[in-house]
């Protein structure tokens, strides 16, 4: 039996105080169900993450969709689009759709499949792209994320195959014959600690050519965890002339530089590598006028023997779920660079839309839509502690800080998957 919620006096996105009423797994006019005090905090439409690691099946010692679930309600996430770099790669119908029936299982967020687009993320031939759409996962988003789709014939073929059904390609974008041995951004840093450097170009170059490839076929184009200031400047150019390219930025690149790389902390190293304070000021201003469309976690769980390690062997990655909105608030409405509007948009309706999954997520909150929705205290605030943390991984490199906002419902289809910051199931 569903539970009915009448929130009193939230604040909603545009500023207004009203109540919000739940009622049989909508919002409501009004409603005669369980009251929430929601004096001070903030109402979101349900957070939308177009890029997470949810490593089952496979590396269930590093993450399940149990607990990588878990953490997205806890999150404040809604819905969660899970790549498809696991083992074995999700790159057939079968695959993906136990992902996807897994997660509905957990029932404590949407669950997307992310499919390949090469068989075993190769890069060589093309995986089963219209049997996974048109699998019960209906799957509308396909990357090799973690591996750059290089061979520019192989990515023309992908965008035109997926423009049939709205499908989009999101690209890693990383020339790898740039990046041979790379172990953290190429610069001042690089060659001061003696590591070998990722150019800002390797990014750059693919992201201009499969621009210039996505307005040649018509197709839609989506850029993964863009890093560099030289990536804003080229998808600006793109958007500037109609090719239909989206964009993400993650929350560590919106806050953490290379210079963390002294500590030789592996917790640090990610791909793409964390860059110069110059461009992380570059991706936030891009954030806030729109060049990049939305926040997305990157959520990246590994086991502890892939990060407790040396540097160079050490797996590339960071937990990101539970921390996404509070660094949000922390580095671009603290800053005053986005209102509490523009939040909604970039982690929810923004992603939700390029995902294909605004027909359910990243609604109005208004009567009569899917009560997909999140409350947040943006006063309070938490320190980061990797043992408080759901996932099975501890590899958050915000442990110690103090970050801003914290969430205190989640509500799934009407059902609170978290009440008062604890997980329900």
């Amino acid at each position: 039996m569903s539970v009915n919620y009448l929130i009193r006096g939230a604040t909603l996105p545009d500023g207004t105080t009203q109540d919000l009423a739940i009622r049989d797994g909508l919002i409501a006019d009004s409603t005669d169900g369980e009251v929430i005090d929601g004096s001070g905090l903030r109402v979101l439409p349900g957070l939308v993450d177009i890029h997470t690691h949810l490593r089952q099946p496979g590396r269930e010692d590093a993450e399940t969709i149990e607990t990588g679930s878990r953490a997205a309600a806890l999150g404040g996430y809604t819905a969660v689009c899970a790549m498809a770099n696991t083992d074995p790669v999700a790159d057939a119908a079968g695959i993906v759709e136990q992902v996807w029936r897994l997660g509905r299982e957990v029932g404590l967020a949407d669950v997307q499949p992310v499919g390949a687009v090469t068989l075993g993320l190769k890069g060589e031939r093309l995986a089963e792209l219209g049997a996974m759409a048109e699998s019960a996962a209906q799957v509308r988003v396909f990357s090799d994320d973690g591996h750059c789709v290089h061979d520019a014939a192989v990515m023309r073929r992908a965008l035109e195959y997926v423009k049939a059904f709205d499908g989009v390609i999101a690209q890693h974008a990383e020339d790898p014959k740039l990046t041979v041995g790379a172990q953290m951004n190429e610069g001042e840093q690089s060659a001061r600690l003696g590591l070998a450097g990722w150019p800002a170009v390797a990014e750059e170059a693919i992201i201009a050519r499969d621009a210039l490839l996505a307005a040649h076929v018509g197709s839609r184009l989506h850029v993964c965890h863009v890093s560099t200031a030289g990536s804003v400047e080229v998808l600006r150019w793109a958007k500037s002339r109609g090719i239909r390219v989206t964009a993400e930025v993650t929350p560590h690149h919106l806050l953490l530089t290379d210079e963390l790389a002294a500590t030789y902390d592996p917790v640090y190293k990610v791909n793409p590598p964390l860059r110069t304070a110059e461009d992380v000021t570059a991706l936030r201003e891009a954030l806030a006028d729109g060049t990049i469309d939305a926040v997305a976690t990157d959520h990246a769980p590994h086991a502890r023997e892939d990060k407790e390690c040396e540097w160079a062997a050490a797996r590339p990655g960071m937990l990101g779920l539970e921390t996404a909105l509070p660094i949000v608030i922390k580095t671009m409405v603290e800053t005053g660079l986005l209102d509490w509007a523009g939040v909604a948009d970039r982690l929810s309706h923004a992603p939700a839309r390029i995902a294909n999954l605004d027909s359910r997520h990243g609604r109005p909150l208004t009567p009569g839509e899917p009560a997909n929705l999140t409350l947040v205290d943006p006063s309070q605030r938490w320190t980061v502690t990797p043992d408080g943390l759901a996932s099975i991984s501890r590899n958050t490199p915000y442990a110690g800080l103090e970050l801003p906002g914290a969430i205190v419902a989640t509500f799934l289809r009407g059902r609170a998957t978290v009440l008062d910051g604890k997980a329900q199931a």
